[in-house]
């Protein structure tokens, strides 16, 4: 079983980000980047399930600048077997990368295809279900265990009125959630080695795709800081601030 990990390159998330002065976006100038954490996840469960025999190649596929490489080698230190950029300077939407991946999934025909249930610049929380959507394939969102048995995937995953078991046939796509595992630890061995593995760059014209923007980003501005809360002598006060004041009751 081939199997295809798309990962994405952003703000680092211990990083407190910044929105630029004329508040078009998040200033990323001089910024510490990383792997998206939900794709990190989506890494280590692909290894794991070629540590169980299940998987044969792991193809790590990232869209965006030339720096994106740097996640791609982060990946393969992790265990992934090569890497696939498709290189573009455009801002890449949901859509653009459903279709990228689209496109690559026809040409590397995995049998199952797991990325992050959300990127945690813009949780669009969009990718995976725009893929499954385009290649018609069964999909399993917000993975808490993934297990491979009989050529079919089930996915545990969350929901609000406890957990949800699905079992889907091959090929399929899997959304990860934060619960399904913890990425390990990244050796500097591994880390040397992921430098002689093999790493292809596309662009998204060598795909047939287009992807230009769709969406306008009208304005970014930071969130409103909280307000100070206050003592209240007693609970006729209390239930009079909520009344007139915060108008809750």
């Amino acid at each position: 079983m081939k199997i295809l990990v798309a990962v994405k390159r952003v703000v680092d998330y211990n990083v407190k980000v910044r929105v630029k002065a004329d508040g078009t976006g998040v200033d990323i100038a001089n910024v510490k980047m990383s792997m998206n954490p939900f794709d990190e996840i989506a890494v280590e469960e692909a290894v794991r399930l070629k540590e169980k025999g299940v998987a044969s190649e792991i193809v790590a596929v990232s869209c965006g600048v030339a720096q994106c490489q740097e996640t791609l080698r982060t990946a393969m230190a992790i265990g992934a077997d090569r890497g696939i950029l498709v290189e573009t300077g455009e801002e890449l939407q949901p859509l653009a990368v459903a279709k990228l991946l689209k496109a690559l999934v026809e040409q590397e025909k995995p049998a199952l295809v797991i990325l992050g249930k959300q990127a945690i610049d813009d949780d669009c929380n969009q990718t995976g279900q725009m893929l499954a959507a385009l290649l018609g394939r069964p999909q399993g969102t917000f993975a808490s265990k993934v297990e491979v048995e009989d050529g079919r995937v089930r996915v545990t995953r969350e929901v609000d009125g406890g957990l949800e078991t699905v079992s889907l046939a091959t090929p399929a796509v899997v959304t990860t959630d934060l619960r399904l595992n913890e990425p390990r630890y990244v050796t500097l061995p591994n880390i040397m080695k992921a430098k002689k593995k093999p790493l292809a760059v596309l662009k998204p014209a060598d795909l047939g795709v287009d992807v230009a923007p769709r969406l306008e980003t009208l304005s970014v501005r930071e969130p409103s800081g909280r307000k100070a809360g206050v003592k209240v002598a007693d609970v006729a006060a209390l239930v009079d601030k909520l009344k007139n004041e915060a108008k809750v009751v």
